[in-house]
């Protein structure tokens, strides 16, 4: 957050840095999820699951300053992540932006006269994943081809991110396709993260493009991405199942009947995925609520009663 902060106001980071605290003192939250910024209201803070209205309104030249410093002054050099609507900063936390977008053949092109900047804070938490690694391993500690489903907010990206880093730490060569630069972070080619000694990341490249690129390139044990949902991810993942690699991905749901109505329920209803892990938010985010095999049925771990598997 540091790094966030010291692209702000000076007045402005002091007000943030206060609110947090308080927040933090209540509920133990380390600081800020995310910083929504719109010209002309209040500057407001989601943290712990609360909204909060700072007493200090956005104008319009402070905004576009702050769009400015976060893109270091060189609009044109970011201009590739501006037509999909935001930015990774260092750290790799992630501006998603608003404003007059300017269209050229049906296309964005950049975005100008800068109205809003949401700033959703990039948070790591090694460790995480440790429960789930053990419900989706092979007993040789192969992942199964696994699908992470949530609600939004409840911490499936940063789950993925921990079950890369453990399978990568235990050897296995991990090949991430990061489509919107949240898993990894990826700063001037660097993960802002820890995703272990055996992972390779193909950053900003659409999942079902990058996901083949990933099979045919790196010779990868297993293939991560983050949110896939769209006929074009589905058909990408038949090309990995069919060559061998292992799948580790999320999907918006709450349900075993969501992953089935969705774009790659074929691929669930065939049993291409051999558990699904469901998050929720409850007592705390990337809390796993469940884990099924494919056919949606309950497996028991190792953690809820010794020896048995499903």
């Amino acid at each position: 957050m540091d790094e966030i902060l010291r692209k702000l106001p000076e007045d402005l980071a002091e007000e943030i840095r206060k609110a947090a605290e308080g927040v933090t003192a209540c509920s133990g939250t380390a600081g800020p999820e995310e910083i929504h910024l719109t010209a002309g209201r209040p500057v407001r803070l989601k943290q712990a699951g609360r909204s909060l209205e700072l007493p200090y309104t956005m104008t319009q030249s402070r905004l576009e300053r702050i769009f400015a410093g976060l893109l270091d002054h060189s609009v044109y050099a970011r201009q590739e992540e501006l037509q999909k609507g935001f930015l990774t900063v260092k750290g790799g936390s992630r501006v998603g932006v608003c404003g007059r977008t300017v269209v050229e053949n049906g296309k964005v092109v950049t975005i100008r006269e800068i109205s809003s900047l949401n700033i959703r804070r990039a948070r790591e938490f090694p460790g995480m994943g440790k429960e789930a690694a053990a419900a989706i391993s092979e007993p040789g500690g192969r992942p199964y081809n696994t699908l992470i489903l949530s609600p939004p907010g409840c911490g499936k990206t940063s789950l993925l991110r921990d079950l890369i880093r453990i399978f990568s730490c235990q050897g296995f060569r991990v090949g991430l396709c990061d489509e919107r630069s949240e898993v990894a972070g990826t700063w001037r080619g660097i993960p802002s993260f820890d995703l272990g000694p055996c992972t390779d990341v193909l950053d900003g490249c659409p999942k079902a493009v990058g996901m083949v690129m990933l099979l045919r390139s790196m010779a990868p044990d297993v293939i991560a991405a983050d949110e896939i949902g769209r006929e074009e991810d589905r058909e990408a993942a038949e090309t990995i199942l069919c060559a061998g690699s292992r799948l580790l991905v999320t999907l918006h749901g709450r349900t075993y009947e969501d992953a089935l109505r969705s774009r790659i329920g074929p691929l669930v209803k065939n049993g291409a995925f051999h558990r699904l892990v469901f998050l929720s938010a409850e007592p705390k985010i990337g809390t796993v609520a469940a884990v099924t095999d494919g056919e949606g049925r309950s497996c028991v771990t190792a953690r809820e009663q010794e020896g048995e598997r499903c």
